[in-house]
C-alpha cells in the first residue's frame, strides 16, 4: 500500500527528553514534509527513515512529533530520498560562499556549538577595516578547511578546520578585537574554538 500524501501529526515540546506538559498541535503534513522533517533529524539513511515511520515518532528542534505508524518499503522510501543532496568530498571550500561558521568549543558532555551567520558578523567597530567574519576568513585562508559532509539539517555543505589550542585562542581574541560592541558582549563568555566548521548551501 503507498504512502499516503497528508498524514495527520501531531506534537508538543519536549523538555530535557520528556514531554512537557504544554498543549499539543494537532497539523496535517504533506508527505514531502514529513520526510523533510525525518531527513532533517536521521540524515539520507533508507533505513533509519523506514524505522522513524513506523515508530512514528521523532524528535526535531526541540519538539517530538508522532503519528500513526507509516509501513514503507525501503524501495519506496529510497525513491523520496532522490532529490535530497548527497555528500561531494570533491566539492571545494569557496569563502565566498560561506553563510555561517560554527565554532566548536569543549568536548564530550561539554561540547558547545555558537553559530555566527556572515550577516552579523559583516558588522564593523567605526574606522576599523576588518570585522568578525574577515577574520574567519583569514583563518580558512591560512587553513585551508576540509570537506566534512553535506548537513541535511542545515541544507549545506560543510567544511571544517581543526584549530590548535593557540590558534583558537588567537582566534577568539580577534574576534573579539574586531566586533562591534553588542556582539562583544555576547561573545564574553566563549571559551577558545577547538574547531572551524564552515556552512556552504548548493
Amino acid at each position: 500500500m503507498p504512502l499516503p500524501d497528508t498524514i495527520p501529526v501531531r506534537y508538543t515540546e519536549e523538555d530535557a527528553g520528556y514531554l512537557s506538559m504544554r498543549p499539543v498541535v494537532k497539523q496535517t503534513f504533506r508527505l514531502s514534509e514529513l520526510v523533510d522533517l525525518v531527513v532533517s533529524v536521521v540524515g539520507k539513511d533508507a533505513a533509519r527513515v523506514q524505522q522513524i515511520f513506523h515508530v512514528g515518532t521523532v524528535v526535531y528542534s526541540g519538539y517530538r512529533y508522532w503519528w500513526e505508524e507509516l509501513a514503507a518499503e525501503l524501495s519506496e522510501v529510497r525513491a523520496l530520498l532522490v532529490p535530497f543532496p548527497d555528500d561531494d568530498p570533491g566539492r571545494a571550500f569557496n569563502g565566498a560562499g560561506a553563510v555561517a561558521a560554527l565554532l566548536e568549543m569543549g568536548g564530550g558532555t561539554l561540547r558547545q556549538i555558537v553559530e555566527i551567520t556572515r550577516k552579523e558578523a559583516k558588522g564593523r567597530k567605526w574606522f576599523k577595516k576588518t570585522g568578525p567574519w574577515d577574520v574567519l576568513l583569514q583563518v580558512a585562508a591560512s587553513s585551508p578547511p576540509r570537506y566534512e559532509k553535506y548537513s541535511q539539517a542545515r541544507r549545506a555543505d560543510l567544511f571544517r578546520v581543526t584549530l590548535s589550542p593557540e590558534v583558537g585562542n588567537q582566534l577568539l581574541a580577534a574576534l573579539r578585537e574586531a566586533a562591534p560592541r553588542a556582539l562583544r558582549r555576547r561573545w564574553s563568555t566563549l571559551r577558545p574554538p577547538a574547531a572551524l566548521t564552515f556552512l556552504c548551501p548548493r
